[in-house]
């Protein structure tokens, strides 16, 4: 089959590679018909990886259709249309059943200290092959895929591999109260994701913050309050106060995550952390920090005293300093963590049945061949033709 290899940093691949078999009596195997490029795919191109082997297949947001089940699957058949959770759960341990599928204590990955094992996500969440192919080989084949119906396109169900939950989590971890106030750092994917169902829920003013013109534009069509930040570095915080009666929207949620604008003291540490040989490199990554937290410290100092931050951008450093005085005077709540995507699917199927609330029919701004693969990548983390949200197609 083909598939997007990883091969070094700012170097992936879409090559031929064999095809996934069933090893388990209850895998199957599903022909991917739509597989989404994630901001946290650009953490692998850029940051993370030391954590990586050439070859590894990449991609963890993928959909299609069943082609061959093992003798123990009873929930699914060949023809099924399924999307694949991006976090791989049993859905019966200790964790599972209280609805935190990303602590799955069955494939949790004991040798890193991590929680669940991902799709295509570094040997820190297990090197399990990704979805950016023509095939996937998914285990627990009557618990984890997500069966939905024929007729839509996929753009109607994809998103529930991973954008849709993680954005739900976001909004529902920032507890927003009925029409208050939210401001969202990022509005890549997820950040304008949880715009969109941040509204939907309630909300009353939702602020959007990025430095992205068509980012911006697009999260303003749907009412959101955009700032630009080239504009408001120096005084965002200001900014935002003026809109909330000069308190602070009641929450905050950080859709960036570890490569924040700014700090470029620490934005070079990363870049020569990625130089480093890997014996080198990965246990400086695994001791010390090296995220560019402006993003975080931005949410600290724009959320109202009492209120909630969300965190749904993705994190890596062991040793980040906090302004822990300052979190501690707020009394801020703080909420974070990788999406339990099958907690959340009950709440959001229903909502895509029939009509489209969240525009994701739309949602997409590229669909490409995988075998453009690497370009979109270079594309998606240069930020550049417009690219927003990418669907790949094998």
């Amino acid at each position: 089959m083909r598939a997007l290899t990883w091969q070094g940093r700012r170097d992936v691949r879409v090559e031929t590679v064999p095809d996934p078999v069933i090893e388990q009596p209850d895998d199957v195997i599903v022909r991917i018909t739509s597989t989404g490029i994630c901001g946290s795919d650009l953490h692998l191109y850029e940051v993370l990886g030391p954590f990586l082997d050439a070859g590894d297949i990449l991609g963890h947001e993928a959909m299609g259709v069943v082609e061959e089940t093992g003798p123990e699957v009873r929930d699914l058949a060949v023809g099924d249309r399924v999307v694949v959770p991006f976090n791989i759960s049993c859905g019966t341990c200790f964790m599972c059943s209280r609805g935190l599928q990303s602590q799955c204590e069955t494939t949790q990955v004991h040798e890193y200290g991590s929680g669940a094992a991902l799709f295509g996500y570094t040997r820190l969440y297990g090197q399990v092959p990704g979805g950016q192919a023509e095939y996937l080989r998914v285990p627990f084949g009557n618990t984890l895929p997500i069966k939905v119906p024929e007729g839509p396109p996929d753009d109607r169900f994809v998103y529930l591999s991973d954008v849709l939950p993680t954005a739900w989590q976001a909004v529902e971890y920032a507890d927003v109260p009925p029409g208050g106030s939210l401001t969202v750092l990022g509005l890549g994917p997820i950040g304008d994701m949880a715009a969109r169902i941040a509204q939907h829920r309630g909300a009353g003013l939702v602020i959007g913050v990025d430095l992205v013109n068509e980012r911006l534009d697009r999260a303003a069509g749907h009412g959101v309050t955009c700032l630009d930040l080239r504009r408001h570095e120096k005084d965002l915080g200001d900014v935002v106060r003026e809109l909330t009666e000069g308190r602070g929207t009641d929450a905050v949620i950080d859709a960036v995550g570890m490569e924040a604008h700014g700090n470029p003291v620490t934005k070079a540490a990363q870049w020569a952390t990625g130089l480093l040989p890997d014996a080198l490199a990965q246990p400086f990554m695994e001791k010390a920090g090296v995220d560019r937290l402006g993003a975080l410290y931005a949410a600290i100092d724009l959320v109202r005293r009492g209120g909630t931050v969300s965190l749904s951008g993705v994190y890596g450093g062991a040793m980040d300093p906090l302004p822990l005085l300052r979190m501690f005077d707020k009394q801020l709540q703080f909420r974070m963590g990788q999406a339990n995507v099958w907690r959340w699917v009950p709440e959001i199927l229903p909502l895509l049945a029939d009509v489209d609330p969240f525009g994701v029919d739309g949602f997409a701004t590229h669909h490409l061949p995988l075998e453009q693969a690497a370009q979109a990548y270079a594309a998606f983390q240069a930020k550049q033709d417009g690219m927003i949200k990418t669907l790949l197609h094998p």
